[in-house]
């Protein structure tokens, strides 16, 4: 939780900037150690592939824990108390981010397009390492993605429209490296944004990190529950 003053001001913008910089530091100089020591990251084993990955995401919570520490544990202790006022105030948040989200899927199918970059690469990942795939996409990647693009956003930018919209841009954005530029990219973008931007709103609202956390966590878990019902029948 985040409880400003002028006199903290400054100390919440330099926390953000730090929660930021420190994600995308790791995210693109994560293999820079085997490149120093000389070897080809690409041609190791993928069990040693996969350790390696969540231990590094590992990593940058543990550094963003200590970085918000006492934040956290002030969050963790109301939503203890509110979890229950805070899920039904929040359900229709989500609700409404997830009909989005599957409106623009329809539409993107409807216009001729495919999946994002990033939705192909996750089901081939869970196709062969279905373990790895859950821990990482259901249980670190909403703690590492909502305490960077929420809470450290937060942190910066305190005007509501702004913080809601800017973090919800930059989080459905980076989902989409290296998906193909053209007419379906604002579905693509709207796709994403949607969940992002009732995550957002739902931080904006109740002023507690845990529960767009927990709604992240329930989300994707739901995705990859469909992924396995699909891949056991089909």
């Amino acid at each position: 939780m985040i409880t400003r003053t002028k006199e903290n001001d400054l100390k919440y913008a330099l926390k953000g900037i730090a929660v930021i910089f420190i994600y995308f530091f790791f995210s693109i100089f994560q293999t820079i150690p085997f490149a120093l020591l000389h070897i080809n990251y690409a041609e190791l084993p993928s069990y040693i592939q996969i350790i390696y990955s969540l231990s590094v995401e590992l990593l940058m919570i543990s550094i963003i824990f200590l970085i918000f520490d006492k934040e956290f544990k002030a969050a963790w202790q109301d939503v203890k108390k509110n979890h229950l006022t805070y899920f039904n105030q929040n359900l229709k948040y989500y609700i409404i981010g997830v009909v989005v989200m599957m409106a623009s899927n329809m539409l993107i199918n409807l216009l001729g397009g495919g999946m994002s970059t990033n939705e192909t690469t996750i089901r081939n990942e869970f196709n062969f390492y279905p373990i790895y795939t859950f821990i990482s996409a259901v249980i670190l990647a909403p703690i590492l993605e909502e305490t960077v693009f929420r809470l450290g956003f937060r942190s910066i930018i305190q005007n509501d429209f702004l913080f809601v919209t800017i973090s919800s841009l930059v989080f459905g954005s980076l989902h989409l490296m290296g998906t193909p530029v053209n007419e379906l990219l604002p579905l693509h973008l709207l796709s994403y944004c949607s969940c992002g931007i009732a995550f957002a709103y739902m931080v904006k609202k109740t002023n507690n990190i845990f529960v767009s956390i927990f709604f992240h966590f329930m989300h994707n878990g739901l995705i990859l529950s469909l992924q396995t019902f699909l891949l056991i029948f089909s």
